[in-house]
């Protein structure tokens, strides 16, 4: 793994279930979470995903590239569109640096309505063969 080097991406469809089941299982019980009606009055066209959810997905993401003995230091990330039911997040990663067993990674993830994640992943790589 080098600078440079661009990780495949990994496509996740974004459902109901995925969205109410990510915010029931971070403890995150806003309604705008799982309720259609009272994410409508709010102003949102539907309910969307929660940041931890989010943040389990990045992680999940660079673990699948990078192998399962990956270790994450750091997760830095920023939310941009939402993620509503029935879109796609394409999620998508670039090595910018590699020191010792150290990488950073900068991960973008993209639905129909732009960048909804964007940010910096910090990973203790496995060692070689393990």
């Amino acid at each position: 793994m080098k600078a440079g080097d661009a990780l495949p991406p990994l496509t996740i469809p974004i459902t109901r279930t995925l969205i109410v089941a990510g915010a029931v299982v971070s403890r995150d019980y806003q309604d705008v979470h799982h309720d259609t009606e009272l994410a409508r009055e709010r102003g949102s066209p539907d309910i969307f995903m929660n940041i931890l959810t989010t943040n389990g997905l990045v992680g999940r993401y660079i673990t699948d590239c990078i192998g399962e003995r990956a270790v994450l230091r750091k997760v830095a990330i920023r939310l941009g569109a939402p993620n509503y039911p029935g879109d796609t997040m394409v999620l998508s990663g670039t090595v910018t640096s590699v020191e010792g067993a150290t990488a950073e990674v900068r991960v973008v993830g993209a639905n129909g309505i732009g960048n909804h994640v964007t940010g910096t992943v910090t990973v203790i790589l496995p060692e070689a063969g393990a």
